[in-house]
């Protein structure tokens, strides 16, 4: 019994030690195990940059341009027209991207790019104006391929409610991660997304200098929001551009402007014909000098002229002044007529 009693006391004794104070030793490595390396590129974000059949070489050599400037994205061949949009998704979730780009083009002529948040949303449309690629700019400015750009918005993005939500899409869109594979671990140029007439205008500069010295890059284009979407490439518009007018619409207007032009100069054709003079004017007051192509002979004919008009001023002048004095002796008559007969009326 003495000895069941010790060993209930040294039971007692023990205390409880948690796992964190005892951790457990690593076992043995050999030489030929690779050391585990620390992963630094935690935000994973991967954008799919692709376009749907019906695009022209520009708008091509633009969507080259904006892979070349993200090292994070993921390429896919051209999607066909027959496709809803709502493939999109799928496609993202087989590529493994979280945010997509995707260029649709209309008639060879105008230029649609989505921006999105794959599988969960939002999704906003934009309508592509004054495109200018690398090759076409041929600027000064120059930047290491994969190279992380810095993001600079204009302040009309904090303070309008929907340019706050694309501001936001855009900083994890264009922004490349932190210790990005293919990227590089510098910074040497600066996207600029500045709203200037109901547009967000694109810029690429390089850094040269800390002191603010830049060098425009390329490519350039301007952004006219058209609608967004609660969802990805689905659900409700959340926003809708009420300043926006389709380019077939801008075109249509041109064509009635121009149409309105020609019909007015006929008209105006046809009203100078209609009312045009059938008869010369008789009777002109200088007909006689054009007769005479002797200067002489014209200076004379013009004094006489001269002459007559004086002459003509004159008695016009001469009868002026009759008329006044005639009036001016019928009204002294009638006052002095008036003033006898007050006379009169007084002495009776």
């Amino acid at each position: 019994m003495g000895r069941k009693g010790q060993k209930k006391r040294k039971a007692q004794e023990l205390e409880i030690v948690p796992m964190d104070e005892n951790i457990p030793l690593p076992p043995q490595r050999s030489s030929d195990e690779p050391i585990p390396k620390r992963e630094k590129w935690i935000n994973k974000q991967r954008v799919l940059v692709f376009a749907a059949r019906g695009i022209n070489h520009r708008d091509r050599h633009l969507m080259r341009d904006i892979r070349t400037l993200m090292p994070h994205h993921r390429p896919e061949s051209k999607m066909e027209r027959s496709k809803t949009l709502s493939v999109i998704n799928e496609m993202c979730e087989m590529k493994h991207c979280n945010k997509t780009i995707l260029f649709e083009g209309r008639r060879k002529r105008d230029l649609y790019m989505w921006v999105a948040n794959a599988l969960q949303g939002p999704s906003a449309k934009f309508l592509i104006e004054n495109i200018h690629t690398m090759a076409e700019l041929k600027m000064t400015g120059n930047c290491l391929r994969g190279s992380r750009p810095l993001l600079s918005f204009d302040t009309k993005f904090d303070q309008v409610p929907y340019l706050k939500l694309l501001k936001e899409l855009f900083t994890q869109t264009f922004g490349v991660p932190n210790h990005h594979p293919k990227s590089q671990p510098f910074i040497d140029h600066v996207y600029t997304f500045t709203y200037l007439d109901h547009r967000i205008w694109f810029r690429n500069f390089q850094i040269l200098s800390e002191d603010g010295g830049l060098s425009e890059i390329g490519p350039r284009f301007v952004m006219n929001p058209v609608k967004i979407f609660e969802g990805s490439f689905t659900g409700k518009a959340i926003w809708e551009n009420p300043n926006y007018v389709s380019p077939s619409r801008q075109r249509q207007m041109l064509k009635k402007a121009a149409k309105e032009k020609y019909v007015n100069r006929v008209e105006q054709k046809v009203h100078r014909e209609a009312n045009k003079p059938t008869n010369a004017y008789e009777g002109l007051e200088y007909e006689e000098l054009f007769e005479n192509e002797n200067a002489i002979a014209t200076a004379m004919l013009l004094a006489e002229k001269a002459k007559k008009n004086v002459a003509v001023d004159a008695k016009k002048t001469k009868s002026a002044k009759t008329a006044l004095t005639k009036k001016i002796k019928e009204k002294q008559l009638k006052a002095a007529a008036e003033i006898i007969a007050k006379k009169k009326l007084k002495a009776k």
